[in-house]
């Protein structure tokens, strides 16, 4: 199970890296930029749990500080995600399903406020003052609004994969092959229950016949 963990976050985290380097920064839409990865790791903390969920962000931000173009010093948005996957994981749901939409979408707002947040505050603590150039409210507006447009067609796939990954073929075949056996016991036991009340009746009626004979002599006699 922690395999299948590993390379499904490994799949998502790498494809989500790529679409956004590549496409999404492209776009120069006003404001900031759809954050594809901070969905990805939502939606993979909402499964696996706030253990989880803070080690795949802290393995997808340290990506996103090491792969090219990055102008920011290295750590600074792993320790952003690995936050926000922990604070994710937290509202993980009991029975490992989502009834209504509410909540993820809340969470992906949060998320994007949050994320965007602590990151300008991490820059102001290293001497990063690009976000206050730019505009920290246009960038809280559009970083939320972005990633809740996004969030629809992001989190409900990544959540249905991690729940799929986290079947276990093996446990699924063993349980089979144990309900398979308890069936079989059952059968035999009621075969032999069968048998044994098909015995106990021929010996009840081989009973009745000897008293019959017995009485049928007696009868003779006084006569």
């Amino acid at each position: 199970m922690r395999v299948n963990r590993i390379l499904l976050s490994s799949s998502l985290i790498v494809v989500a890296l790529v679409i956004q380097v590549s496409v999404l920064a492209r776009l120069h839409l006003p404001g900031a930029v759809p954050d594809l990865l901070l969905l990805t790791v939502l939606g993979l903390a909402l499964v696996y749990g706030h253990v989880g969920g803070a080690l795949v962000g802290f393995a997808a931000g340290l990506l996103v500080d090491l792969a090219p173009p990055a102008d920011h010093a290295a750590g600074r948005y792993a320790l952003v995600l690995c936050v926000i996957g922990y604070l994710a994981g937290l509202v993980k749901p009991e029975s490992g399903q989502v009834k209504s939409a509410t909540g993820p979408m809340v969470v992906v707002v949060a998320a994007a406020l949050g994320s965007t947040l602590l990151y300008a505050g991490v820059g102001a603590l290293v001497g990063d003052t690009a976000a206050r150039h730019v505009g920290l409210g246009g960038l809280l507006f559009t970083a939320a609004l972005y990633d809740l447009l996004l969030a629809p067609f992001v989190v409900p796939g990544v959540m249905a994969l991690a729940r799929r990954a986290e079947n276990d073929p093996l446990a699924e075949t063993s349980s089979t092959a144990k309900a398979g056996d308890v069936s079989s016991g059952w059968i035999s036991g009621g075969t032999g229950l069968r048998i044994g009340g098909q015995r106990s009746g021929l010996r009840m009626k081989a009973a009745r016949a000897r008293m019959a004979r017995a009485g049928r002599i007696k009868g003779v006699k006084r006569l």
